[in-house]
């Protein structure tokens, strides 16, 4: 003989019944079938229960008027604490919805008929969407908070104004960056990938904070890798890149203009002097005709010096002058010469009393010691710009003899 279908009544009424069951025989599922939920601590095991007690009771309160719950995640994810979304990933709560929708539809095949089956399927479905929103929505909202963070670190960086919370707020981000830092400048793109850039990055394994001022675009470049690898860890792979390899290749993302490259800097916390280099070179980029582009800072010395940048001018003190003074007043005294005579060899040659040959072998002794090269024009003016500047230096610091 048929058995006679429940009505809609006789139906929500044995759910009902059978709903501390389903709750029990879905918990011991989830245990038998997923390990991630047996190695949870038993907080959050408590926390998963709860989604999926109240999944089954959304699913009551739905069947009984599909209209009275158009929002199915504020029903099923609101008893889940909020870091519940931190520990169990989108994955594991369709693991989660899967286990839940079998344990239901298993009864349901068994003693409620064709009709709760067809339900059960769609509020399944509904709720996989569901879930699916309450990540999105969380994702998003990680996102908006990362950017306004990445913000206020390139902030902080820029204006060289540090807290104790700063080392924190970088590891909030996911800085992934070892050892030096450096900091360049563009102007920005009228749109901006900002995912494009950060895959640019990791492909050349350099992590990047970005930051737009304006019509600025500021990247602080760090080395994913650092560069004190063992050797065997080296094997296989290519070697790192220097940060002015890295801008050349980030070149593409930033908009028509200058682009300066900061010099290198220890690590994270003491990019505020590459930034403050970066910013100055970027100020006075437009002085050099034939810039190249990227620029690195330091080839902007002399124009930043004449802006008034003190950085610029103790830059071209302390590695040029200087060295040049404390290692021969010989080699001194030969690029003055040089320089003044037009970078001639034959008339500082006169004027010193030497063979051309003689200033030849000086002046390639001052390429070794400071790294610059007087024969070129570029690299001419950045040294007369450091022999101006540093007699300038000296006598500032010559005592003054008083008056009898």
């Amino acid at each position: 003989m048929a058995t006679k279908p429940k009505t809609k009544a006789e139906t929500l009424a044995w759910l009902r019944t059978i709903a501390g069951e389903l709750s029990t025989q879905t918990l011991k599922r989830l245990e038998d079938t997923l390990p991630w939920y047996g190695d949870m601590p038993p907080s959050r095991r408590s926390a998963v229960g709860l989604v999926a007690q109240a999944g089954i009771s959304s699913f009551i309160a739905w069947f009984e008027d599909p209209r009275s719950t158009p929002w199915i995640a504020a029903d099923v994810f609101g008893a889940a604490p909020r870091e519940l979304l931190r520990s169990v990933s989108l994955q594991q709560t369709l693991q989660l919805i899967r286990v839940t929708v079998e344990v239901v539809e298993d009864r349901v095949v068994k003693d409620g008929g064709g009709p709760l089956r067809e339900a059960i399927l769609l509020y399944s479905r509904e709720i996989a969407f569901a879930a699916a929103d309450v990540y999105a929505r969380a994702a998003e909202a990680r996102g908006l908070w990362d950017a306004r963070l990445e913000a206020l670190v390139v902030d902080s960086i820029l204006s060289g104004e540090y807290d104790d919370e700063l080392p924190s707020r970088i590891a909030a981000l996911g800085w992934h960056g070892h050892g030096e830092v450096a900091v360049l400048v563009g102007t920005a793109p009228k749109q901006l990938d900002v995912d494009h850039v950060r895959r640019a990055a990791r492909h050349m394994h350099a992590d990047v904070l970005i930051g737009v001022q304006g019509n600025r675009l500021v990247l602080v470049i760090g080395r994913s890798d650092p560069l004190g690898r063992e050797p065997e860890e080296s094997i296989g792979t290519s070697p790192a890149l220097t940060f002015m390899e890295i801008a050349t290749q980030l070149e593409p993302h930033f908009g028509p203009g200058h682009l300066v490259l900061g010099h290198e800097v220890p690590n994270l916390v003491d990019a505020s002097k590459s930034a403050k280099a970066a910013l100055a070179g970027f100020a006075v980029a437009r002085s050099w005709r034939h810039a190249p582009r990227p620029v690195h800072a330091d080839d902007l010395l002399p124009e930043r010096a004449l802006a008034g940048d003190p950085l610029a001018r103790a830059t071209l003190v302390h590695r040029i002058y200087r060295p040049l003074q404390a290692h021969s007043t010989e080699l001194l005294t030969t690029l003055w010469s040089y320089l003044d005579n037009g970078r001639s060899l034959e008339a500082t040659a006169r004027e010193l009393f030497v063979h051309p040959n003689t200033v030849r072998y000086r002046l390639k002794r001052v390429s070794d010691v400071i790294g610059w090269d007087a024969t070129g024009a570029r690299e001419a003016l950045i040294l007369q710009a450091a022999l101006i500047i540093g007699s300038m230096s000296d006598y500032e610091h010559t005592p003054r003899r008083r008056p009898s």
